[in-house]
């Protein structure tokens, strides 16, 4: 059942789209490969579909889709899904969740906020690409995990301690806004006793 042209399972990360300021088709490129479950916002449907991509649902308000009727038809199967007061994020984890997805790539939000994310993590596996950096969060408060020689941020509310240990050291970090850590290629240990989050840039091709 590997065959890209199964009907979709939610097994693969969804891939939620609600700003495209900043990212490149290139970027998204990779996320595309097990033809994911993919839902837009409705400012974006326009730029997305220009990009080559199929939408399978289009978060909207109802004005958006009375004029945009006939998207329905041309993009078939999409389906829209309404919004109201802009809650699109609220309403795409909601759907998400619904449906028995267990993870989602959120492109185009900003990782500053991704503490409002929490609560929800217990139901979904949430990775955010803001930029040229994806963030993904260590729920447990424990990652172990073998680095190239790299640089990565560390994100969590500032005042966070989070240890640090490699082969040669141990460590106490407070994080504090953008804090970076330049890695030498091996295990890596990070805990603490938060969720936090980890940023690291996309490949570059």
């Amino acid at each position: 059942m590997s065959s890209h042209h199964f009907v979709k399972e939610q097994q693969e990360p969804a891939l939620l789209i609600l700003q495209t300021e900043g990212i490149d088709f290139e970027q998204i490129a990779p996320l595309l490969e097990w033809v994911p479950t993919i839902i837009v916002v409705q400012e974006e449907v326009f730029k997305v579909i220009s990009w080559g991509i199929k939408v399978d649902l289009i978060l909207a308000d109802m004005a958006f889709q009375k004029s945009n009727y006939s998207l329905l038809e041309e993009q078939y199967p999409v389906k829209f899904l309404g919004v109201k007061d802009g809650l699109y994020l609220e309403e795409a984890i909601q759907y998400l969740i619904a449906t028995k997805h267990s993870a989602v790539n959120l492109i185009g939000f900003d990782h500053k906020n991704v503490f409002t994310l929490h609560e929800k993590l217990p139901f979904l596996d949430i990775t955010v690409i803001d930029g040229k950096m994806r963030f993904y969060p260590v729920k447990s408060g424990r990652l172990k995990k073998w680095f190239t020689e790299s640089s990565i941020m560390l994100h969590a509310p500032e005042g966070t301690f989070v240890e640090k240990k490699t082969a040669e050291e141990s460590s106490i970090i407070e994080v504090k806004y953008a804090t970076m850590l330049d890695l030498h290629e091996g295990t890596l240990e990070l805990s603490s006793n938060e969720i936090f989050w980890i940023g690291e840039f996309l490949t570059e091709k």
